[in-house]
């Protein structure tokens, strides 16, 4: 299994292919069996509209969460493929952010998401493949964060409800602004503070997307009445 075949596999059903890396201890990343261990792993995700709009055409007349969308594409790649899927939403949680950052050059921002070079704040992760098999990989990508060298910092006062203080994410703030707030400026295109980055505003999501994901976040973080 060569990793350029591994990475059309995920382009051809809309997925971007997020880097990858050959785990040691302390990743956490699951054996495959007992006597198993997993020697390579592949992250999938999203950077641009192609996950999206595959995402879309896929809910045409049967509809589906991203989640189970997510599931049923990447399982099927891994039969296909060879491999074992896993993903950053299902229980125990494995560190898909610690894998992000040896697979490429990802790193903290000041809001707690992952920055990347190239697409700023506007990606994801949907997933990983995990392979029995030591496949050859590309030099990894160690170019700096764009933080390091960013002295404004803009996406620390664009927050309307000041939920980021550069060391934690208040989410209940968060969520309450965008329960209570006159106009659905965050609702409609997304968080103001990821607008603020200067990086990546090629991949911003585009108004559809970016209201998917946000009343998704704030149908989560809104608490549950009892039954």
């Amino acid at each position: 299994m060569q990793l350029d075949e591994i990475a059309q596999s995920l382009q051809d059903a809309g997925l971007t292919p997020r880097g990858a890396f050959h785990p040691a201890a302390g990743d956490g990343v699951p054996a495959l069996a007992a006597d198993t261990p997993a020697r390579t792993v592949v992250l999938a995700g999203n950077a641009g509209p192609q996950m999206w709009q595959a995402f879309t055409a896929a809910r045409v007349g049967q509809p589906t969460t991203l989640d189970e969308w997510s599931v049923r594409v990447l399982t099927a790649l891994a039969a296909r493929l060879g491999a074992h899927a896993v993903f950053p939403f299902e229980r125990p949680y494995l560190p898909f952010q610690r894998w992000a950052m040896r697979a490429e050059a990802c790193h903290a921002s000041p809001l707690g998401l992952l920055i990347h070079p190239d697409y700023g704040l506007w990606h994801g992760y949907r997933g990983a493949l995990l392979f029995a098999a030591v496949i050859a990989l590309p030099p990894p990508d160690r170019r700096a964060s764009p933080c390091a060298s960013c002295a404004d910092r803009p996406c620390r006062s664009a927050c309307p409800a000041s939920a980021f203080d550069g060391t934690a994410y208040d989410v209940p703030a968060c969520a309450r602004h965008l329960a209570g707030m006159p106009e659905p400026a965050c609702l409609d295109i997304g968080c103001l503070a990821r607008h603020a980055c200067p990086i990546g505003r090629d991949y911003r999501y585009a108004p559809a997307q970016a209201r998917f994901h946000m009343q998704a976040f704030l149908g989560h973080s809104q608490p549950r009445r009892p039954a």
